[in-house]
């Protein structure tokens, strides 16, 4: 509990500091969590996955990502911010479900769009805060994520509710512009992908998690 309260200070702190990169006041709740690794949760244990977690945070997806890992699976985490990186490093060193997959886990410091990997993955899980963003970055990590996607993947990300659908009425001039391209960006690839979309009221604030199969 301690550890959970120190985790959701460090949050606030980059929340503050780094608003652009961080995009919200609290981590993911248990409940969008479990919505972001649904498809994780329902794998065939038998077979061997790779699995990337971008803009983990502190944490709180990747907790439920651990719980879902086998042996024989490989996890890579990207995350830019450096403190983050700090906690991930010792959750990976203090808690147990994050100690028995340590050794087949890796975190990597760098903007995802700069990832380069051998072979591509089965699971991609988002918290990158796109809605933040430059219309510009937003369509390159977009392009990023199916890049690293194996074509029967799973692309699972959040976006809050109706943050761009209200942007779009009460903004005016370049920040109308902006989140107008982002949202024919992320809608052309959920019209064209999407499995499902989850509804996650129990989260701060709530939240949409999109679940895209790759091609």
């Amino acid at each position: 509990m301690f550890s959970a309260l120190k985790n959701q200070i460090a949050f606030f702190r980059q929340f503050r500091q780094r608003f652009e990169t961080t995009g919200a006041i609290a981590p993911s709740s248990r409940f969008l969590a479990r919505s972001m690794t649904s498809y994780l949760a329902a794998r065939d244990p038998a077979i061997p996955l790779r699995v990337l977690e971008i803009g983990p945070g502190t944490g709180p997806v990747t907790n439920s990502i651990v719980q879902h890992l086998r042996p024989q699976d490989v996890f890579d985490l990207v995350e830019l911010n450096e403190e983050f990186v700090r906690i991930l490093s010792q959750r990976f060193e203090s808690e147990p479900a994050w100690k028995a997959v340590k050794t087949q886990s890796t975190i990597h410091q760098l903007p995802v769009q700069e990832f380069q990997t051998s072979a591509p993955y089965d699971f991609v899980i988002s918290g990158l805060p796109l809605n933040n963003f430059p219309a510009e970055l937003v369509t390159s990590i977009a392009e990023t994520y199916f890049r690293l996607l194996k074509p029967a993947g799973v692309l699972s990300y959040f976006e809050y509710m109706y943050v761009r659908p209200i942007r779009k009425v009460v903004t005016r001039g370049a920040e109308r512009i902006r989140i107008t391209a982002i949202d024919s960006t992320m809608q052309q690839h959920c019209d064209r992908c999407r499995i499902r979309r989850d509804n996650i009221w129990l989260n701060t604030p709530p939240a949409w998690v999109q679940h895209l199969r790759g091609f």
